[in-house]
Formats: structure tokens, C-alpha cells, sequence
């Protein structure tokens, strides 16, 4: 292995990696965390990934870090490991923005279950990442804080609310970023930025301290640059807590022991159904799909075709729910000031006073019904459901318009409905498109089997990943307005 002192090399170490490093003492936290503090001065000015930069902060836990395993503690896997959060979870003494005009005084007195797991981890903060408003709207330039860029385009947004955390990873400003999923926000930045994004079950990482969105749908999870990283954030972020009911009776794994283990005898379930024959679905990413459930099969997995329920019941099911609950947190602020809001934002949540309780209700009976007829359908006699995350590579900024909607766009994601069931889900890299950016698909494990999502999307990273490549465009120069 090379030299871990060569700085240029540092932000390509995994997490594991990095933490043997550190614990041998080859490398230290204080090294690792300028480098990701150098990289972010000299790339995030036109990355817009950051809102806020903590780096006095960064470098005292780095020095802590250093300090307990010189002593002999180790914290666990993100010992020493620099991380960044979406601006949605909060950190003692630190703004919470939510990228929002009604939230840039705000500072957080307490920190969130997350970021008082992370620093008692070991880890070592960077700062808040950039997010659409209250996680929800779209990439406005209307906002406190301009949107991320997708490192791979200047001309393609990152998408999704966890746009910051998906620009950050790609760029390698730093290997671990958390962030939330109601509808696909961890998904779908990692998905068209090429990274990894995990939406884990239902319940099992904490959302205490983080804004709410959607209480049935939100999830908080990592977005990272390999499955090996993920694996280890999840390690230090899951579990119960008494301030979420949410959690009750979330246990921890070991994920970083579920990795190696390979699929042979894994029964993997595909429903092309969905997209195959969908107009709007770019060939390559069935292709990819198709390729990698025969690296499955190549690798003893055995796979089987299934018929899932009709994508638009998911859909439609979630959007109510969504619209409701979004639509319940912020109605003090729509009444009050809203005028205060990106117009993506308010166009998005204020439908949500057009619910009536009886379609809510409906919507979870159905909610209720999708959960069972996917166990039963695909996780009774399967461990995995592989199928699409993004139909196409991601969009322009040119297809967000000033006024909304816009035109429907051909990246739908099709991410929405294990936000619904519950079930974890993992957005996975699988190499580029024609048009040179990443395309990916979509890991499902039953209720609390992230170990075995892992090892699927371990084994089909090492195969079709390609992490040795990252963006050449990083070096953007770009300002403000859609190009």
C-alpha cells in the first residue's frame, strides 16, 4: 500500500482502512482531518456542498481522537473519521439552517441521537452539508445558501434534499456524510452523483434532533462513498433510543462483520416489471441491472423473476402521506410567513391542506397492505429484491424553471416505496452512462437485514463500481443561476 502520508491519497482511504492506519499509527486524525479541511477550502467554493465549515471544532476532536488511542480507547469504527451532516440534524452550538430564511438564527442547544452517537464514536465532525429547504422543495437559488453542484457536471444537478451530501462524497471532500430519506433524499443524490446511499429500516436510526418531515417516511441514514463505509456509520448511528418511539426495539448488528461473506446461497428476486418496458428508463441502467444480477448468479446467488404490485399504488399511496404529515409540521409557518419560503418549497408542502382525513387514513391502510404483499411476495422466500433507483442519469438545471411545476422530468426515481414499507434500501453504483455520468440501482432487504444488503452490494461494488474513478469537473467555477 502506499504510503498513507502521501496527503493526495488520503480522502481515497476507506473507512476501514484509515481506522487501521490510525490504530497502528501510521496515520493520525489531525492528518486525515486537514487533508478533508484542504480539500474543502480548495473544492467546495464552487461545490456549494457545505452551508457551514467547523473546523476549529474538526481539529479538536481530531486531537481527541489521537489522544484516546494513544491511550489505548478505541471508540469504535468512525474512530478518528471525519463525517459532515445535513443541515437538518443538530449540533450543540452549531446552526441548524434547514437552508431555510426561517431558520438562520437558529442554534442548537443539544445535539441530535446521531450527532451524540458520531462524537461519542470518536468521530470527528466537518460541518453541516447543503440540503434542499426543510428537506423538501428543490434546487432553488431563493434560498440563504446556493444548491450544491453535481461534481461530474456543472450543467446536472446532484439531486434530492441530501444534494450536499452526495456533492461531498463525490468530490471526496469526506467519505461519510449522514443524511435523511423520506422519499428517496439519501437514494437519489447517491444514486446520480455515484455514491452509496443507504435508507436503513424503518426505526432504526434515531431522528431525535433532526427536522421532521414526514414522521411514516422519514429515515436517516449514510451516504458514503463505499459499502465498507456505510457499514461502519451505521454501526455507530443505529439503534434505540428513548426520545424516538420510532426505534423501540431496533437492535445493532455487527455490519462490518456481514461483509466478506460473499451471496452464494442467497435468493435474489428481480421485478423488471417496473421499468423495463417504461419509455423513460435509459437502456444502460437496465443493462446495468441485468449485468449485475449475473455477477450475482456468477457469484452462487440464485435469481428469481417476481410480480410486485403496481409502482403507481406505491406512489400514490406515499404522496398522500407525504403531503399530509409535511403539510401538518410547517402549517404554523405557511399561515404565518409565507412569503419565507423558497417557492419550490411552499409549492411542494401547501397541497398537503387539501388532505382530508379520510384519504390519510386510507393511505396508511394501504401503507399497511404494500408492507404485507411485498414480505409476502418477495421476502418470504427471498433475501433480497434487486431492481432500478433513478430511471436516467441526472437532470439539468435548466429543467427547473422559475415556476412550478416543471415538466415532468425523465429521472423519475423509484425510490418511494420502501419509504412506504420500510423496508432498508441501497442505492448502488454500477458505472456511467453514455453521457459520462453515474448510474446505479437499488439493494432491498427485509425489516432489519441490512447485513445482508451489505453483502449484495459488497460483492457487486468490487465487480462493477469502478470507486477508483472520480470526478474530473470538480474544479468548477460557477456562481449563481441555472446553467
Amino acid at each position: 500500500m502506499p504510503s498513507a502520508r502521501q496527503a493526495t491519497a488520503l480522502h481515497e482511504l476507506s473507512v476501514p482502512e484509515a481506522g487501521a492506519l490510525l490504530r497502528s499509527g501510521e496515520l493520525t486524525s489531525v492528518e486525515l482531518t486537514r487533508h478533508a479541511l484542504d480539500r474543502i477550502a480548495r473544492l467546495d467554493p464552487a461545490l456549494h456542498a457545505f452551508i457551514l465549515v467547523t473546523e476549529r471544532t474538526a481539529l479538536e476532536r481530531a486531537e481527541a481522537a489521537d489522544r484516546d488511542l494513544r491511550a489505548g480507547t478505541d471508540r469504535g469504527p468512525m474512530h478518528g473519521i471525519p463525517y459532515a451532516l445535513k443541515d437538518i440534524f443538530d449540533a450543540e452550538g452549531v446552526p441548524t439552517t434547514n437552508a431555510s430564511w426561517l431558520r438562520t438564527g437558529d442554534v442548537a442547544r443539544t445535539d441530535s441521537t446521531v450527532e451524540r452517537r458520531l462524537r461519542a464514536g470518536g468521530a470527528v465532525g466537518l460541518g453541516k452539508l447543503t440540503t434542499f429547504e426543510f428537506a423538501v422543495g428543490g434546487p432553488s437559488f431563493d434560498l440563504p445558501v446556493p444548491p450544491a453542484r453535481n461534481p461530474w457536471s456543472e450543467e446536472h444537478v446532484p439531486s434530492g434534499s441530501s444534494s450536499g451530501s452526495g456533492a461531498a462524497v463525490a468530490a471526496g471532500l469526506t467519505r461519510v456524510t449522514i443524511g435523511s430519506d423520506t422519499s428517496g433524499s439519501t437514494r437519489g443524490p447517491a444514486f446520480h452523483c455515484g455514491a452509496v446511499g443507504l435508507k436503513p429500516t424503518y426505526g432504526r436510526v434515531s431522528g431525535h434532533g433532526a427536522q421532521t418531515l414526514s414522521r411514516t417516511l422519514d429515515h436517516f441514514g449514510p451516504l458514503t462513498w463505499t459499502v465498507a463505509d456505510a457499514a461502519a456509520a451505521l454501526q455507530v448511528i443505529a439503534g434505540a433510543d428513548p426520545a424516538d418511539p420510532r426505534t423501540a426495539g431496533a437492535p445493532v448488528d455487527d455490519w462490518t462483520a456481514a461483509l466478506g461473506r460473499g451471496v452464494a446461497g442467497l435468493r435474489v428476486a428481480t421485478s423488471p416489471g417496473w421499468y423495463a418496458d417504461d419509455p423513460l428508463t435509459m437502456p444502460e441502467i437496465t443493462t446495468g441491472i441485468e449485468r449485475a444480477l449475473g455477477v450475482l448468479g456468477g457469484h452462487g446467488a440464485s435469481v428469481e423473476e417476481v410480480t410486485l404490485p403496481p409502482y403507481d399504488v406505491f406512489n400514490a399511496c406515499g404522496r398522500v402521506v407525504f403531503a399530509a404529515e409535511a403539510f401538518a409540521v410547517h402549517q404554523d409557518d405557511l399561515r404565518r410567513h409565507p412569503r419565507s419560503f423558497g417557492r419550490y418549497t411552499y409549492q411542494r408542502v401547501m397541497p398537503g391542506a387539501g388532505i382530508a382525513a379520510a384519504d390519510y387514513l386510507r393511505a396508511m391502510d394501504v401503507r399497511r397492505w404494500l408492507k404485507r404483499q411485498l414480505d409476502e411476495t418477495v421476502f418470504e422466500r427471498h433475501d433480497v429484491l434487486v431492481t432500478v433507483c433513478g430511471q436516467t442519469t441526472a437532470a439539468r438545471w435548466s429543467d427547473f424553471p422559475e415556476n412550478w411545476p416543471p415538466p415532468k422530468l425523465a429521472n423519475d426515481m423509484q425510490t418511494i416505496p420502501f419509504s412506504v414499507t420500510g423496508h432498508p434500501a441501497l442505492s448502488l453504483p454500477i458505472g456511467f452512462a453514455a453521457d459520462g455520468l453515474p448510474i446505479g440501482l437499488q439493494i432491498v432487504g427485509r425489516a432489519h437485514d441490512e447485513a445482508t444488503v451489505f453483502r449484495v452490494a459488497e460483492v457487486l461494488e468490487a465487480e462493477l463500481g469502478e470507486r477508483h474513478r472520480r470526478p474530473q469537473g470538480i474544479d468548477i467555477d460557477h456562481t449563481g443561476g441555472n446553467s
